[in-house]
């Protein structure tokens, strides 16, 4: 329908009111056509990631599985790859369209940037566990960019996996737990190389699978291979993050990312702790786990039927695996996974996550070093009973875990195992931020020579303390600010 304008416009009015009706027209015109060729490459895209799916499930089809066992077999006897499972088809370099890509992981781009997010999706890591914890890591990590996985785990999809598993569905039940994840991976990022190991990890037998890998995931449940394959990591240089304990647990605060050596209320961290020390390590593995205080919920009684079968030992699939179940809330492993996922993902743009926070939620820590705070303060002043402190118990927590996250305010700043809280400047008044971290030793001498001798803070500690903990200070001012306005 032509475009007609009133009868007393000008003709220059006529004339721009044409030009503006003509740029209208082809812009839409453009914009259209922009809008119908991404929407027929994305699902050009849709139906070609479609037909892989279909082919492969149309390859499953009739091959006289009989049973769970001969299906995990029959995976893991199929096209060799470096991983020993079967190969899914692999897409070139630069077959996807790049654009489509970049647009997927726009997000990420713009947190981390080009040059960073060229290293995450060159990277090549290991998942070796794909349960709970292991499927989430690995779905996280391939939607974050990570450009190469290797997935590996023996046990089979089963119907009560599917509370707390990333990618298994009920079809995916009676099929190795890794061709679940990997189908399901395929369709969130086929450009992305993921190949499977239907098998266990075992010390001796299976370290090749980890040669190349810039992160190695540990999700396993079995005590003794998970310290096999922590202590072969430590050893050979190999970057390795180790998921403890989310059975029996429901508190998702409680849930952090510390050190090894660093852990406390985990049975599981525990016992690993233990062995690895035995095997010559006693740090330097950063983990993620639950300072929850085991509860009451326990593993499943074994029914009286099964102890009729014989030594219940030998109903296990592998040895030293347990039979009975342990109970777990699905989003518990799901959590753990995820920070396992962020502190990889991070690692590998070269943004490590430094200064976690190793230490939360520990009231009874927080009072005692409160006790102790009052105590020095009572024997500066010379006084025989005790008064109320200046700050409470929070202002010490804050200080102590969002301040100093857990750490000594002395440099190399190292975790406190009976961290004393003590004033800094004896001549200010005891505030957030004249409260400083130490440990009993450095306490004990900075009451001596500071507090009550006549020695300065450089004296004792040096100008680069002093430069630091005056730094500290001013964050607790302007947090405070901020807080308190």
């Amino acid at each position: 329908m032509p475009i007609s304008f009133p009868s007393n416009l000008s003709t220059r009015q006529s004339l721009l009111l044409t030009a503006f009706a003509s740029v209208l027209a082809t812009s839409t015109v453009i914009l259209s056509f922009q809008t119908l060729r991404r929407e027929h490459r994305t699902e050009k895209l849709k139906r070609q990631v479609g037909e892989d799916v279909e082919e492969w499930e149309r390859s499953r089809e009739g091959s006289g599985f009989v049973s769970p066992e001969e299906r995990a077999e029959w995976h893991a006897n199929g096209e060799v790859t470096p991983g020993g499972g079967r190969r899914v088809r692999q897409w070139a370099k630069g077959e996807f369209d790049e654009g489509l890509i970049r647009e997927q992981l726009t997000r990420n781009y713009n947190f981390l940037g080009e040059e960073s997010m060229e290293k995450v999706r060159n990277s090549y890591v290991v998942v070796v566990g794909c349960g709970g914890v292991g499927s989430w890591a690995a779905l996280m990590l391939l939607r974050s960019g990570v450009g190469k996985l290797l997935l590996i785990d023996f046990d089979l999809t089963t119907l009560s996996s599917l509370n707390r598993h990333a990618c298994a569905t009920l079809e995916d039940v009676g099929s190795p737990k890794v061709i679940a994840t990997q189908t399901y991976l395929r369709k969130v990022a086929p450009w992305a190389e993921i190949d499977t190991h239907v098998g266990l990890w075992r010390k001796g037998d299976s370290e090749h699978l980890l040669e190349g890998a810039d992160w190695v995931v540990d999700a396993i449940d079995n005590i003794d291979t998970k310290v096999d394959l922590l202590t072969h990591c430590h050893k050979n240089g190999i970057k390795v993050f180790s998921s403890m304990g989310s059975g029996a647990k429901r508190d998702p605060t409680r849930i952090q990312i510390a050190d090894i050596s660093s852990t406390y209320e985990d049975p599981l961290a525990r016992s690993v702790r233990t062995r690895l020390r035995k095997n010559g390590i006693s740090n330097g593995i950063p983990v993620v786990y639950s300072t929850e205080v085991p509860g009451d919920v326990k593993l499943l009684p074994l029914p009286e039927e099964e102890f009729k079968k014989g030594a219940v030992k030998e109903l296990q699939a592998f040895d030293d695996f347990r039979v009975r179940i342990m109970p777990v809330l699905g989003p518990l492993p799901a959590i753990f996974g995820l920070n396992i996922a962020t502190f990889v993902l991070l690692s590998l743009a070269d943004k490590p996550l430094t200064d976690y926070l190793e230490i939360k939620n520990r009231r009874r820590l927080y009072a005692s070093i409160e006790r102790n705070l009052s105590e020095r303060e009572t024997r500066l002043r010379g006084e025989a009973l005790q008064t109320k402190l200046p700050v409470t118990q929070d202002d010490i927590g804050f200080v102590f875990d969002d301040i100093y996250h857990g750490r000594s305010s002395i440099p190399p700043n190292v975790v406190l195992p009976k961290p004393q809280a003590v004033r800094w400047n004896k001549d200010r008044e005891l505030t957030e931020d004249n409260l400083v971290m130490l440990s009993m030793k450095d306490a004990e001498r900075h009451e001596t020579e500071h507090l009550k001798g006549g020695k300065t803070l450089d004296e004792v500690w040096g100008d680069e303390v002093v430069q630091f903990v005056q730094r500290k200070s001013a964050e607790v001012r302007r947090i405070l600010a901020y807080q308190r306005p």
